[in-house]
């Protein structure tokens, strides 16, 4: 048996568990910021790539070697300098090689890599790679000890630099993204020869504006190319740090061949993707939104790439514009999307997140102490040959009294020291001349010594120069950086799509196929907020069952015919008006979604139709984030519920209950800073959602009925129904039976009436003041009494005089009846049968027109 640890036999040090683990945790995240995840500002690299460049240059992979197989090299990187998984480095590797993930890449390959489509690259065993000539030149040539600190590696038997003596940025040439222990970097690649005029406008100019530094540097350069549709998050990310940057592929009208009965038909043709895009996923997520019914006027989809480019086909029907269908496209797909720009880095060992300016001046910096510790250890090396130099000379000066103190000595020491005293030399001087061969006597290699001694002085004379002025210093730095970028600089694939940057007026580039007739699209066509402002009009927005919106102008809305009941079968995918809103073009409209999130919609971005056409999907008209929250659910549930947002924040507040129960007032002035990209308007837990939700104000009563028939009515003041910020999950309204769930949650006036509906086709009005006030929280009113026991409450609207109800069964049916046809009842009755349901037939879904 063990013995037991005697802990009290030494010293104990008592350490809170808190401040343990603090420090730990602190220690642990700082490990993963530095060694793992972030980019050093001096190289732009991290830790993994520095080791896979500088061993691959231990290998003498060099541009003008032969292959060598990814293996050995990953080989290498794990033996000598990172000890972590293989896959990990050769994935670092493979990155390193791809032209689509970097700018400028600094390896070149040999084999399958990968592709935009995600293909993963083959093995490393069959994959093969050497340095690229802008990795060579621009990053290791200079690499040794007297420019760069070198370091041990994890079991201190080989050495490592700890930053590679880069002659770029490679920090903004590539970019780099990487997550952290509570951050994150997301640095955008950039264009060489911009990234270069920016660096010697800043060495000339100390004090450059921001402004000029932008117009040098207007964006980010990706290497799949793309537009930049708006430069604010440029701006933001350039002088703060941080921004959001919409880019979006590049895309042209094209008439392709047809079928027999339409000789030619017209399509959208992408021929460049946003980074880091997947093409594939994009094209099938296209072509779910197409077959799920929330995008339109798309026949066909193909992709046609090959070696020469991306092409990707996609055909429309006749009755939809390019346009149209476009921005559709960019607002439902990933064809547009936001790079987030994060300009974080290491400097000094520590994180920080950088303005441009700070980058291009910490590289700056970087690259001046490196070319000061070079042009030093060069000149340093220069005067140990020019003083051997001198010394051989000398002695072929004195070569007669050299050959006799050699013939004359009895060892090799007494002829050092006799050198020495008699020639006054030194002691490597005369060294040198003691290993200087018979040859060197000769007049040729005297003449050499010479030639040789007058270059030594001469570039000695430089780099002093060099070292003592900072100005001829900086005229190297600049060029050196001149020639780079002769070498390596390339014209700009990123366009401007709004007109802005040096390169926005470059003519429109399509990889598509050759003699193709290609329209590039004007970006005025597809972007909806760039459209010009216009008056304000009446309008009427009307919403269908599956979630479609159109907008009719006012006075086209056609009148349903008077019925008191009506009873129809619906069609496979056939839909129905449910709600007509009038309102103003320049009004917005609020969504709910089963999640909890407000989206706003212009009006004005509704597309105009006629009361003929079917409409749009209300899910393609939000934001990409809306879009991305809907998938996997059906059309008919991708809303909850929406409202026009009220000019007067007072006018009224928002009442939301969710399917738990959780019920709360949100007030207008929540949706004050209402964007795109949605907030919060109720906290749910994981496995609850939104039920409903309905504008009220104080002075008014909110009505709740449960499927066993209860409905409980207070009013809407501060303290039964008190105002909560966003954040908030609400409080409980009433306590729910077994097998009992919500139904319906109305605002109300105390003399309005109510409409309940039963499963079994039962309902009735009632008035609302016949249910008793309660407080919230408690039982309520048994205000349904059931015929039938298997029958349940569907329902609870409010009573509008002059409209109808419609109420959908669960074998397809559609029941449409006039709400003045429903008699008045007492809370104590089950009211009329107001149709009479098939066997086995239910009513689950009561849809009011109000």
């Amino acid at each position: 048996m063990a013995k037991q640890l005697n802990l009290l036999s030494g010293q104990v040090i008592s350490t809170p568990l808190h401040a343990e683990m603090q420090q730990s945790y602190l220690e642990y995240a700082m490990s993963v910021i530095v060694g793992r995840a972030l980019p050093d500002v001096r190289d732009g690299l991290k830790p993994v790539h520095r080791r896979i460049l500088y061993a691959m240059h231990e290998l003498g992979l060099t541009p003008d070697r032969p292959y060598r197989k990814c293996a050995r090299v990953v080989g290498d990187v794990l033996g000598k300098y990172h000890p972590h998984g293989d896959q990990s480095v050769y994935d670092a590797l493979v990155r390193m090689v791809q032209e689509f993930s970097s700018r400028y890449p600094l390896l070149a390959g040999h084999g399958n890599f990968g592709s935009v489509d995600n293909d993963p690259a083959a093995a490393m065993r069959y994959t093969e790679t050497r340095l690229a000539p802008i990795a060579h030149e621009a990053m290791l040539t200079q690499v040794g000890d007297a420019t760069v600190d070198f370091t041990g590696n994890f079991d201190s038997s080989q050495q490592e630099p700890t930053a590679l003596p880069a002659q770029l940025p490679f920090l903004l040439l590539n970019g780099c993204t990487g997550i952290a222990v509570g951050m994150a970097t997301n640095i955008p690649p950039h264009n060489l020869g911009e990234v270069v005029d920016g660096l010697i406008a800043l060495i000339e100019n100390p004090e450059l504006s921001d402004e000029k530094l932008i117009e040098l540097i207007p964006g980010p350069d990706f290497p799949t190319g793309g537009e930049i549709v708006a430069t604010e998050g440029i701006v933001d990310a350039y002088t703060k740090g941080r921004g959001s940057i919409a880019v979006r592929g590049v895309a042209g009208v094209e008439e392709v061949p047809g079928n027999r009965k339409v000789r030619t038909k017209t399509a959208i043709v992408v021929t460049e993707f946003p980074f880091q895009v997947n093409k594939a996923a994009w094209i099938e997520k296209v072509a779910e939104l197409v077959n799920s019914g929330r995008l339109d006027g798309i026949s066909d989809l193909r992709d046609e790439s090959d070696r020469e480019g991306i092409r990707v086909v996609i055909e429309l029907k006749r009755e939809f514009t390019p346009e149209a269908v476009l921005a559709r496209l960019y607002q439902q797909t990933d064809l547009q999307t936001n790079f987030g720009a994060i300009l974080l880095a290491i400097v000094n060992g520590q994180p920080r997140q950088l303005t441009l300016r700070q980058l291009l001046q910490e590289f700056l910096d970087f690259r001046e102490v490196t070319l000061t510790r070079r042009y030093n250890y060069e000149l340093q090396a220069a005067e140990r040959r020019c003083h051997i130099v001198q010394g051989l000379m000398l002695a072929l000066t004195n070569l007669d009294t050299a050959i006799d103190i050699l013939r004359n000595s009895p060892d090799g020491s007494t002829a050092k020291q006799t050198l020495q005293v008699r020639l006054n030399l030194s002691e490597s001087q005369a060294d040198a001349i003691l290993a200087m061969p018979m040859r060197r006597l000769t007049g040729l290699e005297r003449q050499n010594l010479q030639s040789e001694f007058d270059e030594l002085m001469a570039n000695i004379q430089e780099l002093q120069r060099l070292l003592s002025d900072r100005r001829e210093l900086l005229k190297a730095l600049k060029k050196e950086f001149r020639s780079l970028k002769r070498k390596y600089a390339d014209p700009r694939r990123t366009k401007f799509a709004n007109g802005t940057g040096r390169a926005a007026n470059a003519e429109p580039q399509f990889a598509g196929k050759k003699n193709s007739a290609v329209k590039q699209l004007s970006p005025a066509t597809v972007q909806p907020n760039l459209l010009p402002v216009l008056e304000a009009e009446e309008t009427i927005v009307e919403f269908s069952h599956k979630q479609y919106v159109r907008r009719l102008p006012a006075g086209e809305r056609p009148r349903s015919k008077s019925r008191e009941k009506s009873v129809s079968a619906l069609e496979k995918n056939e839909d129905f008006i449910v709600t007509a809103k009038q309102t103003k073009t320049d009004r917005t409209l609020v969504v709910l979604t089963p999640n909890g999130k407000a989206y706003p919609l212009k009006v004005a971005d509704i597309p105009s139709s006629s009361a003929k056409d079917r409409g749009t999907p209300i899910v393609s008209l939000l934001s990409p984030s809306a879009t991305k929250e809907s998938a996997g659910r059906a059309l008919s549930e991708i809303t909850v519920a929406h409202f026009i947002l009220p000019e007067n924040s007072e006018a009224a507040d928002l009442v939301t209950l969710t399917q738990q129960g959780k019920i709360k007032r949100l007030p207008m002035q929540e949706f004050a800073d209402l964007t795109n990209r949605g907030v919060t308007v109720v906290k749910l837990k994981e496995d609850d959602r939104l039920r409903c939700a309905s504008l009220g104000k104080v002075g008014e009563q909110v009505a709740i009925a449960t499927s066993g028939g209860r409905v409980l009515r207070f009013d809407i003041d501060d303290e039964q129904l008190p105002p909560m910020g966003r954040a908030a999950q609400g409080s409980q309204v009433t306590r729910l039976r077994k097998q009992e769930q919500l139904v319906g949650c109305i605002t109300l006036d105390p003399d309005d009436s109510l409409v309940l509906f039963s499963e079994l086709g039962w309902a009735k009005r009632m008035p609302a003041g016949s249910v008793r006030l309660t407080n919230r929280g408690e039982i309520g009113t048994q205000a349904f009494r059931f015929s039938e026991p298997k029958d349940a409450l569907v329902g609870l609207l409010r009573a509008v005089p002059d409209t109808d109800v419609k109420l959908l069964t669960n074998s397809g049916r559609l029941l449409r009846s006039a709400i003045d046809a429903i008699a008045f009842w007492g809370k104590d009755s089950g009211g009329d049968r107001v149709f009479d349901l098939n066997p086995g037939e239910k009513i689950i879904k009561v849809i009011s027109s109000q």
